[in-house]
């Protein structure tokens, strides 16, 4: 229902919040100290004030502390009283609960009641503690409470999200909106984790289990967030029922509020997107109004864009009033709002002329708000027109207009003006003859003025002559007059023309710096170059580059690399004129001396060394570029010749890294071949050469232990050639992973119980007990585990532990694999996963080929996923791999 229009008349309270001030008196105060997380300190700080109101005489009483067995909370109760607890008996057990009936016959001044999310046992009198404060309230008895933010209702989802864990016990959002108070108890994260480690908030054996699941950092900064965030908007809604009952004038700058003007127009339902975004990029909350004008017939209804609002989370309000600047700015004052969004809606062509546009009217009114105009989809853009400079004949032409104007006033007020002061109704004809044509017709139009003033006005009248030496000097004194406001009003226009042709020249020259300047790549640039050549020339332009790779003294072939419109490319004929404009560096086609018969006029690119490339523009027929334009369009090129140079400089230089890449993995992949390829078939050559020697004279045992050594040795070659292969693909990018769901903990188990028979060797795990399923390649997956597995077995030693693990990380799945060994250097921790990079972590291991975990995470990144190393991870040893995938 539409508001009554006094309800935005400033300098009185705002109805509504009256009644909110009134709700609260014969209620209970309600003070809640909310947290980020368990741990941070609320029921030590709420028992820190509740002392010390408790010292200064109030009746304070501890109804439910919860200590968790902390000694420092503890003693913090003190000498406080605390409300002994009733006993239910449930399920064949007595338990202890909150007795209310004792604290309402008690009645303190102040109940301490800790968790206020906590759900009571079955048989209470409600089912919830946040029940129980409401009745407490109710009764008027004050109410001192804690709670965390993952408690509350609407953040559910949310925190399930970050998490991984749906909270059970919530409370509802309008409880704490209901709080008289919120004190934000706040620690950073990393001094939460110190107090987990040190036994401070759970006991040792629950402490290291928080750690691994709720409690990791990453989560405790995003329930930080929730947390400020919540408490910003409770101060700010407070900031603004206080301005709202007390009838003070907004905005007060102490958040971010968006208002959407919702009007009767196609434009509405934009204008409320356009302000959502406005307001989550600000972090604010969002308003939308409808003002109905009194006598007024909305031409679209408004319904659409307000549903539309309220989908989108904003508050809608819809007020009746005249003035709808007025109305406007009194809501937006009264509601503390910063930043206005309206749109450009259809406005009659008076209302424009006047200034009266709601547009025109806000610029000039809302001087403490920030104005944000959104386009109108729905109409059509206007064409931009060039201005072209006036023809000769059209100063020719005004010349008797301006002059027969003058006569026609000199007539119409002969009798009323006197006869010399008609001169100077003839010298404006004058000046404005300089204005707007040039100087020739300006003395023409001196001449006539004089004869029509002399012979109309001047006695004796209808007779060219100049009767007494008055007359001599008036004629004199005029003649200068006009001749000087001809030349000087002339010089003028032409100062002002060439003045703000050279602006457009210098804009456009920052402008074009600008976008060369921009990282992108040479076909970039020659879009540049294209866009603006044909920006300040007004004509189709085409930018012609040279084939790079001719055979030496063959004729260099030009290619259009970028054309504005795309359909402007040169005919053969021009083509021929560009070729001859390379060659020789000139200009050559249309307007010049050389080729001069072609449609096409090509300006050369040229630097210090050579010419880069060709511009190519097309004029009509007599509009050659002007002096400036010409000067402007000279200036382009040379910066563009410099930035194309640029460009092909730093392609050859990254041509020339890739090439010294190249050789660097020829070089390493050379290496690795003499070497991991040298000593298998030495160790196979021998042992084959020994059988077949000295097969017969050798025991049992020795010959089996030589074949043994060839299947090994064999089977290390294979599997470092596959490496090599697999390594191939990798970087050609040949990998296209399936995406299918694999359950995550299943194929950890798979890999690891291979890899515990392969090896001989137990590995622990470190699983949750619950289903992990991502999207990914299960045969990809199960390579990256066996790699993993296999370089921490490698460099764990014989004796060495072996742990793998997966867990759910908020939105990730991470799978860790991790050693005891001797862990690998800082230095070479961001080069662990570079192919055919060794870390020298221990001499009693024979290094790898360095391929194994390049493969892993080329792997890894085909799926979508990340890979990262962590060393030491205790004790100055061991490493961690850890890979994590999308949920």
């Amino acid at each position: 229902m539409p508001l009554d229009p006094d309800r935005a008349e400033p300098g009185r309270p705002d109805p509504e919040a009256l009644l909110a001030m009134a709700a609260k008196e014969g209620r209970g105060r309600l003070k809640v100290f909310l947290g980020a997380a368990p741990g941070v300190g609320k029921t030590f700080e709420m028992l820190v004030q509740a002392r010390r109101r408790h010292l200064g005489g109030a009746d304070v009483v501890a109804g439910v502390i919860e200590t968790h067995g902390r000694a420092e909370t503890q003693g913090q109760i003190g000498e406080l009283p605390v409300l002994p607890r009733a006993r239910i008996t449930y399920r064949g057990q007595v338990l202890e609960e909150f007795d209310l009936d004792a604290a309402l016959a008690r009645r303190p001044q102040i109940l301490l009641l800790d968790e206020l999310a906590h759900t009571n046992v079955p048989g209470s009198r409600h089912p919830k503690r946040w029940m129980d404060v409401a009745e407490l309230r109710a009764a008027g008895i004050e109410v001192w409470t804690t709670m965390n933010v993952q408690h509350l209702e609407s953040l559910s989802d949310a925190v399930a999200r970050i998490t991984g864990i749906r909270v059970a016990e919530t409370v509802p959002d309008r409880i704490l909106a209901e709080a008289d108070a919120i004190e934000l108890v706040d620690i950073p994260p990393a001094e939460l984790l110190d107090r987990m480690r040190q036994g401070r908030v759970y006991r040792p054996a629950q402490a290291e289990r928080a750690l691994k699941g709720f409690f990791r950092e990453g989560n405790l900064a995003a329930l930080r967030e929730l947390a400020l965030r919540r408490t910003a908007e409770r101060v700010d809604a407070e900031v603004t029922g206080y301005m709202r009952a007390n009838a003070m004038s907004g905005p007060w700058p102490t958040g971010e509020r968006v208002m959407a003007l919702v009007g009767p127009d196609a434009a509405a339902e934009t204008v409320v997107r356009q302000a959502r975004r406005i307001a989550d990029a600000l972090h604010g909350s969002l308003v939308a109004l409808h003002v109905e004008r009194l006598g007024a017939e909305d031409r679209v209804d408004p319904s659409p864009a307000l549903q539309l609002a309220e989908a989108l989370g904003a508050e809608v309000e819809t007020v009746v009033a005249a003035d709808l600047p007025t109305a406007i700015l009194n809501c937006a004052r009264t509601r503390n709002v910063t930043h206005l969004v309206f749109g450009r809606g259809r406005t009659a062509w008076w209302r424009r002329i006047t200034g009266r546009t709601l547009s025109a009217a806000l610029l000039r009114q809302a001087t403490e708000f920030s104005l944000h105009l959104v386009p109108n989809p729905a109409l059509p853009p206007r064409p931009l027109r060039d201005r072209r400079p006036l023809p000769a004949w059209f100063g020719w032409a005004m010349v008797p207009i301006l002059v027969g104007a003058a006569t026609g006033i000199g007539l119409a007020t002969d009798g009323i003006v006197p006869e010399g002061a008609l001169g100077m109704v003839y010298l404006a004809a004058i000046v404005a003859t300089a204005v707007v044509a040039a100087p020739p017709q300006a003395l023409v139009a001196a001449f006539l003025s004089f004869v029509f003033w002399n012979y109309l006005f001047l006695p004796p009248r209808y007779e060219l002559t100049i009767a007494n030496a008055q007359d001599v000097v008036g004629v004199v004194v005029f003649s200068l007059v006009a001749l000087l406001l001809v030349g000087t009003t002339g010089g003028l226009g032409r100062s002002v023309r060439v003045a703000r042709a050279r602006l457009f020249s210098l804009r456009r020259l920052v402008e074009f710096s600008r976008r060369l300047g921009a990282p992108g790549s040479q076909a970039d640039l020659v879009t540049a170059v294209a866009d603006e050549a044909q920006r300040v020339t007004g004509h189709a332009t085409c930018v012609l580059m040279p084939l790079p790779g001719g055979p030496s003294g063959t004729p260099v072939e030009l290619v259009v690399r970028a054309a504005v419109p795309t359909e402007a490319e040169p005919d053969d004929a021009s083509l021929a004129a560009a070729a001859w404009a390379f060659e020789h560096g000139t200009v050559t086609g249309h307007g010049t001396d050389t080729l001069s018969a072609v449609a096409w006029q090509f300006r050369p690119m040229r630097t210090a060394h050579a010419v880069v490339g060709l511009v190519g523009t097309r004029p009509p027929e007599g509009h050659d570029l002007d002096a400036e334009r010409d000067r402007a369009l000279t200036a382009l090129l040379d910066q563009a010749a410099v930035a194309i140079e640029r460009a092909e400089l730093m392609e050859e230089r990254a041509r020339g890294t890739a090439r010294a890449e190249t050789e660097a993995l020829r070089t390493a992949l050379l290496t690795s071949l003499g070497h991991d390829l040298r000593t298998p078939l030495t160790g196979i050559r021998g042992a084959a050469e020994t059988l077949r020697d000295s097969g017969n004279r050798l025991t049992e045992a020795t010959r089996t232990d030589l074949l043994t050594t060839i299947i090994e040795e064999t089977t290390r070659m294979g599997r470092f050639v596959s490496n090599i292969l697999d390594m191939v693909r990798v970087e050609a990018g040949e990998i296209t992973p399936r995406r299918d769901p694999v359950d995550v903990i299943d194929a950890v188990e798979a890999v690891t119980q291979r890899a515990e028979t392969v090896s001989g060797r137990r590995i622990g795990r470190d699983l949750e007990a619950k289903r992990l399923t991502a999207q990914l390649d299960a045969a990809l997956l199960n390579q990256v585990l066996a790699n993993l597995l296999d370089n921490a077995l490698k460099f764990s030693g014989p004796q060495g532990q072996v742990n793998v693990g997966a867990r759910r990380e908020g939105a990730e799945i991470a799978i860790f694999v991790e050693d005891d060994g001797p862990g690998i250097p800082p230095g070479d921790l961001h080069r662990i996963f570079d192919p055919f990079f060794r870390a020298s972590r221990t001499d009693r291991v024979t290094a790898g080929s360095g391929l194994g975990l390049a493969i892993c995470r080329g792997l890894v990144n085909a799926m979508h996923g990340r890979i990262a190393a962590e060393s030491p991870v205790r004790q100055g040893q061991g490493t961690r791999m850890t890979a994590r995938f999308p949920a």
